[in-house]
């Protein structure tokens, strides 16, 4: 069975954006690009990938889901199909994509996860937002977060939810140069 993972940046008090949805407040060094490029190059929009030059397969997903707002961050700069070397997947009730690469998920996403984690494939790589991530807590897998050296005060939260205690077992840890941090868990069930 296919695994969900929750691959994400957040601020030390844990917001993922600020409120307007922007991550310039996030600081994208040499090293946070270098480590994504080198662990999960799939993670990166292809925009991203043609710049640093890579290509072909991921290591982990060959699947990304987003909700609405991640996925206008794309539609904003222009971009219809910013996972074009993934099957991708938009949660939205409102949302009408004219891309026939990008599949809109009107309803249901839990059911939809629950279908696509059925079938044959690499893993799902969620990549936003916080509220879709709240909807889907109990079908994610696993959580990676790169933790920033940043407090924003404000902004989308990590896991849009109410008060939802879940368990969560340690993977691995690395500390980058530049202070970002990445976390590996697996969550509980």
């Amino acid at each position: 069975m296919r695994t969900l993972t929750y691959y994400v940046g957040t601020s030390l008090d844990g917001f993922i954006a600020d409120p307007d949805g922007g991550l310039a407040a996030f600081p994208i060094t040499p090293e946070v690009v270098d480590h994504i490029a080198g662990e999960y190059p799939e993670t990166l929009p292809g925009q991203a990938r043609e710049q640093l030059g890579l290509s072909g397969p991921g290591k982990h997903f060959d699947t990304v889901v987003q909700g609405r707002g991640s996925y206008a961050l794309a539609l904003d700069a222009g971009i219809s199909s910013p996972y074009p070397h993934l099957k991708q997947y938009v949660v939205s009730s409102t949302l009408q994509i004219e891309d026939p690469d990008v599949t809109v998920i009107s309803s249901d996403p839990v059911g939809a996860i629950r279908a696509l984690k059925q079938e044959e494939g690499a893993g799902i790589y969620l990549a936003g937002g916080g509220n879709l991530a709240g909807q889907l807590l109990g079908e994610i897998d696993h959580l990676i977060v790169k933790l920033y050296p940043v407090v924003l005060g404000g902004g989308i939260p990590l896991f849009g939810t109410g008060f939802a205690p879940t368990g969560l077992t340690p993977n691995t840890h690395q500390l980058l140069g530049d202070g970002t941090a990445v976390l590996s868990y697996q969550l509980s069930r």
